[in-house]
């Protein structure tokens, strides 16, 4: 891969980077044995950047890579991780968590530092608290090397934070769907002529814009070009655009790594014709009708205290009217009841929700989780879950593993 420069730091970093969010999981912890094939086979296949925070991982990630990347992986790679500044209430805590961060990473300086999930009102919430002193100071211990913060807030207010302080980098929600959600193509071109670094996470929206898509979306897609797959196209389009240093992907599987190394090894600056780019267009009409709630099962919502899985609750919802599937025994329906309704897992259906509200300050899409999940629990349970939940375990699933 071609590597990207960043002026305001001098580094050269690879356009696709390892976010290490979604590390797979074995028995609700991360998989060390496989994560770390993973994440040596990234390095090895030429990606240099790592991205982690306090909270991945169920707040074992930055553990876990301060313990595999040693001797020469520790050397290879560029790593960032966040503060969590939702914790943050008094000065004294960035320097104490900044310090875990860096016993657990197993460093003595951490390349990239972001504040993690900030807007405006978060922004100016830490300035009151001395985060610009806590952030010089830090850099000048050589606790850290570059800082920015990854942002969740509105496009018109993105270019106040960005002018805040003297940053480094950025990290911003972008992806075809997503080009004016959290921030538009303004704001980023104002970052990049600062010289700070631009990395982009959830370029494939959670997935959504990976792997199927809906038959009107598919048909556009392979109209233009039946070859490329739709992690190409999505991929593709972020990595067009000239001021974008890297793309952050959670990798999960060894084939996805190879798929995104192949196309970031590709895609140039302004590469996409104008034909390509008028399509992922068309796209995103057909998809912003068929979405209903915009969430890209990031899991910063969790855990819920009633243990509602609220991703996957959402991602079923969501699927449902992605393909259009109607009736009992359909996808969604079966999904619904065997992954979360209790059918073959532990419940954690939509319908234990108690509104308590505790998941929406966590939301960096500031969905209002509890109203959401009322629409999910209206679709799928109604009247009479009970029933449904037997229904669906003793007559259904037989019939469906029968014909489907």
């Amino acid at each position: 891969m071609k590597k990207r420069l960043i002026k305001k730091t001098g580094d050269k970093v690879s356009p696709l980077g390892f976010g290490a969010m979604r590390l797979p999981l074995k028995n609700g912890k991360i998989d060390r044995e496989v994560a770390k094939k993973l994440i040596y086979h990234g390095i090895d296949n030429g990606i240099n950047f790592i991205d982690t925070a306090a909270l991945y991982g169920n707040g074992d990630s930055e553990k876990f890579l301060g313990e595999v990347l040693v001797g020469e992986y520790k050397d290879k790679v560029l790593l960032s991780t966040k503060l969590p500044v939702y914790k943050i209430k008094k000065y004294e805590q960035m320097e104490k968590t900044l310090n875990k961060q860096l016993e657990r990473l197993n460093r003595d300086s951490i390349d990239y530092y972001f504040l993690h999930n900030i807007d405006l009102e978060n922004m100016n919430r830490l300035l009151k608290l001395d985060v610009i002193k806590f952030l010089t100071k830090a850099k000048k211990e050589g606790k850290i090397k570059h800082v920015g913060f990854s942002y969740h807030g509105k496009s018109r207010e993105f270019p106040l934070i960005v002018d805040s302080y003297d940053w480094d980098c950025v990290m911003v929600q972008y992806n075809f769907m997503d080009s004016n959600t959290q921030v538009d193509i303004d704001g980023i071109k104002h970052a990049h002529e600062k010289g700070l670094g631009i990395f982009i996470m959830e370029p494939l929206k959670g997935g959504i814009l990976a792997g199927k898509m809906p038959n009107k979306a598919s048909e556009i897609l392979n109209k233009q070009d039946p070859e490329k797959s739709t992690a190409e196209w999505s991929l593709s389009w972020v990595l067009n655009h000239p001021e974008v240093s890297c793309v952050l992907s959670g990798m999960n599987e060894r084939s996805q790594i190879d798929e995104n190394i192949a196309i970031a090894s590709k895609v140039e600056n302004d590469s996409l014709t104008s034909d390509e780019i008028e399509t992922l267009d068309k796209v995103k009409e057909v998809m912003q009708d068929l979405l209903k709630i915009n969430c890209t099962s990031c899991g910063y919502c969790m855990p819920c205290p009633r243990k509602v899985n609220i991703p996957e609750c959402i991602k079923i919802y969501n699927e449902k009217y992605l393909f259009n599937q109607k009736g009992l025994l359909t996808d969604a329906f079966i999904n619904y009841f065997t992954s979360v309704g209790g059918v073959m897992n532990e419940k954690g259906n939509a319908g234990l929700c108690t509104s308590c509200g505790v998941c929406i300050d966590k939301c960096p899409q500031h969905l209002n989780i509890p109203k959401e999940l009322k629409k999910v629990k209206k679709e799928f349970e109604g009247h009479g879950f009970n029933f449904k939940l037997w229904f669906i375990k003793n007559i259904g699933m037989p019939i469906y593993q029968k014909f489907f």
